[in-house]
């Protein structure tokens, strides 16, 4: 028999880019999805439907149209909890975004289960959002007498924890690590899946995914995550949504995050006397054009295969390490261009010698590339850069055609 032709591995489609209308209006090339992605035509047209036919709130109506409603958010819970690797659908809970899900982990768990002397570790370089709820829960909790200490832990070369550095800070006192699953400037990656066995059942673990979600697969319980956020903005959905994964074992550790209407608490005699997951964390009323949306977004993803997303990415990221090491001068900061192996999330970032960040990336714009500069929302960044962030709508020769326009800035200002 004739040898058999190798196995092509799988592609995104070819006629990716038309499903997202932005992209066809405009002749620039956008490279800032680690900010915000675009909108492919299937959410667009959820957002649109829901507010121009049979608007109603959900939960609130026995007629037909929010009755409905209630299903299709169901529906939508469900299938956000398989997208991350969710046991269960009331381990998800909706919020207003990835800042909202990580305040209500530290108000709804820290205010009820930390005690004084108790210990969270934390990563300083990460996004302002992981970082600064735990400093407000520190100043909240020290208004009771009840003293928290935050730890620091450092970021290696190649922009992952320093599972090392964890390890040397840990104590009896430690409660909870927090850390990027993705990290939104360096591009390094966090599973810390060195720490399995080795942690006290009581620490638990919270995962920031707003970069993983919708670019890589993730699965919160292989993470071994007891929190996890995603913000609906960055995959594909729009703003003002997020998911906030809650481990089932924590469940009777939560107060409520926003009491009142829909907020799984109730009044009584006593006092409020709390109900279930996930309305427990979910009170008012839901954006639902915007979980709606997440459930077309999720389609998307799904009907694309994140393995074939995650690879693309990991391809253009390599190219642009490749393309930008020709520069002269071009530093990259921790991340994947200093990795042993070939890895990369669609997330690089890097600085010119004679040229401020905020300078390329203006000149970078007229030239029609969209780029972040600046410090990204990272409070402990030792100065500004230019990031780059893909996704599935860019391609090859846009990563081609940016380095060459960099080279051609960099030889200008040497």
């Amino acid at each position: 028999m004739p040898p058999s032709a190798p196995t092509r591995a799988p592609q995104l489609p070819e006629s990716i880019r038309d499903l997202f209308p932005a992209l066809a209006r405009t002749g620039e090339v956008y490279l800032d999805s680690a900010a915000t992605t675009q909108k492919p035509r299937p959410v667009i047209e959820t957002i649109h439907d829901y507010h121009a036919a049979r608007t109603a709130n959900a939960g609130r109506g026995t007629y037909p149209w929010a009755t409905s409603l209630d299903a299709r958010l169901a529906r939508v819970r469900a299938r956000a909890a398989a997208f991350i690797g969710a046991r269960h659908p009331d381990e998800v809970v909706f919020t207003a975004g990835a800042t909202a899900a990580l305040n209500a982990v530290a108000l709804s768990w820290g205010l009820a289960e930390l005690a004084d002397g108790d210990q969270i570790l934390y990563n300083p370089r990460d996004h302002a959002s992981n970082i600064y709820p735990w400093h407000h829960l520190r100043d909240l909790l020290a208004r009771f007498g009840r003293r928290i200490e935050l730890v620091a832990y450092r970021s290696t070369a190649t922009g992952e924890a320093d599972i090392a550095d964890i390890l040397a800070a840990l104590t009896p006192r430690t409660r909870l690590i927090t850390t990027s699953h993705l990290h939104h400037v360096y591009g390094g990656r966090t599973t810390l899946e060195e720490l399995r066995g080795r942690l006290d059942p009581r620490v638990l673990l919270c995962f920031d995914c707003s970069q993983s979600g919708g670019h890589l697969p993730v699965d919160v319980t292989e993470l071994g995550a007891d929190f996890a956020v995603f913000a609906a903005h960055k995959m594909f959905g729009a703003p003002g949504t997020g998911i906030l994964y809650c481990h089932r074992r924590i469940h009777d550790r939560l107060l409520p995050f926003l009491p009142g209407g829909g907020s799984g608490v109730r009044l009584t005699g006593t006092g409020l006397t709390r109900s279930g997951m996930p309305e427990l964390l979910e009170g008012g009323t839901h954006n639902i054009p915007g979980i709606l949306a997440l459930g077309s977004a999720l389609e998307v993803l799904e009907s694309l295969d994140m393995t074939v997303v995650a690879a693309h990415n990991r391809e253009l990221t390599l190219r642009l390490i490749d393309g930008l090491r020709r520069v002269p001068g071009c530093e990259f900061l921790p991340g994947p261009a200093y990795a042993s192996c070939a890895v990369g999330y669609g997330i690089l970032s890097f600085t010119l010698p004679g040229i401020s960040a905020a300078d390329l990336g203006f000149v970078l714009s007229e030239l029609g590339f969209l780029v972040r500069t600046g410090l990204h929302c990272a409070p402990g960044a030792d100065s500004e850069s230019v990031r780059v962030s893909t996704h599935v709508y860019n391609t090859r020769d846009e990563i081609d055609r940016f380095t060459a326009c960099v080279r051609t800035i960099a030889e200008e200002v040497s």
